[in-house]
């Protein structure tokens, strides 16, 4: 996931220029904004398994690069579909032929579960589950598919063993899980990364669907992960990022979660926010405008993923869906 950086002027909160990422972005001003955390604080959710995640990121990892329209892809689709059939009440498929920038077709393939499909109040969580087809920061291999155990995998095994939790514990509000394919296949021009969520946004997957709001994830797997205040996230979804990162604060995962206002991010969370969805994207992009070294390289792999990051978000985000009534 390259896609475009829009960096901000935070006390404007206008994007003052587009800067592609595989350039050096200019880093966002910071921001001091004081810990909400609270001194007593009980939290209300179950346990967030760590290793049952890793497991469910290392499943999508051995399958190979799930490049949209590869035979690992659909393997790995098949899998996704059976697994989120044991874990929620209805997996719809969505499927279409999107034409990418370089003219080729790709079959894309989105998948959504639902989780008390009956519910009015909805929250909408999101991935991709696809990985880039070439290594574009790397020294070998460069036209080589990357195996994206963080960008990608990781959000999805997050994911997944949220919707194992809830399936044991049940929750009264409806959830949405959406895994995005063709996210990652992009030339860092505008609006070719994101096929997937661009197609979603404009083929609801239920007719005049709404939800409160949604939260995108987006490389959360890697050791000393940095999520600061995405500035898309910041123009369109404010509260939630206070809801998101007050309560991690509050459960002891501050430091995963930081209070830097950082550039605007052209990921999945944009297009679901243009459909009308306020929507967070919890990413890992730092404070000098930097994805971490193995971004679309080979390096990113198992070697990466760290239980204790799996742990901080995904225990947040239950936190933040059983906080709801």
């Amino acid at each position: 996931m390259i896609k475009h950086v829009r960096v901000f002027f935070i006390s404007a909160l206008t994007a003052m220029s587009i800067v592609s990422c595989t350039n050096d972005p200019k880093p966002s001003p910071k921001t001091e904004i004081s810990d909400p955390k609270s001194e007593i604080y009980t939290p209300v959710s179950p346990n967030f398994n760590a290793d049952s995640a890793y497991y469910f990121v290392k499943t999508q990892v051995d399958f190979g690069p799930r490049v949209t329209n590869s035979e690992a892809s659909k393997k790995c689709g098949d899998w996704l579909v059976k697994e989120l059939k044991k874990y929620t009440d209805n997996v719809i498929e969505q499927k279409t032929v999107i034409t990418n920038f370089d003219g080729n077709k790709l079959n894309a393939r989105n998948i959504i579960a639902e989780i008390n499909p009956k519910a009015s109040k909805r929250i909408l969580l999101s991935a991709h589950w696809d990985s880039r087809d070439r290594a574009d920061k790397d020294n070998v291999d460069v036209n080589k598919a990357i195996l994206g155990a963080n960008d990608g995998a990781s959000g999805v095994g997050v994911l997944i063993e949220i919707a194992r939790i809830i399936k044991s514990n049940p929750i009264t509000i409806g959830i949405d899980i959406v895994l995005f394919d063709a996210e990652d296949l992009g030339n860092n021009q505008p609006n070719t990364y994101c096929l997937g969520s661009q197609y979603w946004a404009a083929n609801l997957h239920r007719q005049g669907y709404k939800a409160e709001y949604g939260i995108n994830l987006d490389m959360v797997g890697a050791s000393n992960a940095f999520f600061g205040w995405e500035g898309n996230s910041l123009q369109y979804a404010k509260p939630i990022l206070e809801k998101v990162w007050g309560t991690a604060h509050n459960i002891g995962s501050g430091k995963y979660f930081n209070y830097t206002q950082v550039g605007g991010i052209d990921d999945d969370h944009l297009y679901v926010n243009r459909a009308g969805i306020p929507t967070i994207d919890i990413i890992h992009f730092d404070a000098t405008g930097s994805f971490p070294d193995h971004h679309h390289t080979h390096k990113d792999n198992m070697n990466v993923i760290d239980r204790n990051t799996l742990k901080a978000v995904g225990q947040t985000v239950l936190e933040v869906l059983y906080n709801e009534k």
